[in-house]
């Protein structure tokens, strides 16, 4: 009786051994970083209201800062999203197709980073507004930039940057969000 015992015992303690080796081989699957819930603010927009060369519809969401040292430059700022569109206003004299290649050469400059960048023709000529929207994908500085022009007198610029890391992924639904106000801007533009 006491064999049966020791052997009792033992075949505890080595389906024990083999229960809790067997038990802790779980593999573990690390879960994706979480990101913060964004709010973004519902759409309405108000016409520029100062006396600029131009004018165009913007977020009411979003204020109009004047740079300090160019006249007809301004930022579009987004404070809830931490981001802006940098505005800036060039007076033609002879010299579009040198603004036109500098604008183009700041959008490519992008393409160390960018997945592709797309652009896209804006043409209202019964407001004489021509211009192109550039498209960044990918974990670019600026993801969305452009360019309104009536060919002879005005040339208008803006590229949107945020105030962080640049990662496609978390940022996707506020540059989404920012591109469409963008393309109300280009829409709405009126040459002064």
């Amino acid at each position: 009786m006491h064999k049966t015992r020791i052997l009792t015992y033992i075949s505890v303690i080595a389906l024990s051994v083999l229960f809790f080796s067997t038990g802790c081989k779980k593999k573990y699957t690390p879960k994706p970083r979480g990101f913060f819930r964004i709010d973004l603010p519902e759409k309405k927009y108000k016409n520029l209201a100062k006396d600029y060369p131009y004018s165009f519809k913007y977020p009411v969401s979003a204020s109009i800062i004047q740079n300090e040292t160019k006249k007809y430059w301004i930022n579009i700022e987004y404070p809830d999203l931490g981001g802006k569109i940098h505005i800036s206003y060039m007076k033609i004299e002879g010299n579009l197709d040198n603004i036109i290649n500098d604008t183009r050469k700041l959008a490519y400059k992008h393409t160390v980073k960018a997945d592709a960048i797309n652009e896209k023709v804006f043409l209202r000529p019964e407001k004489n507004v021509y211009g192109i929207l550039y498209e960044i994908e990918g974990n670019a500085a600026s993801s969305v930039q452009f360019f309104l022009t009536d060919s002879i007198n005005h040339y208008l610029r803006g590229a949107l940057y945020f105030n962080c890391k640049p990662d496609k992924d978390s940022l996707a639904p506020v540059i989404n969000f920012v591109k469409e106000d963008i393309i109300v801007l280009m829409e709405s533009l009126e040459w002064k």
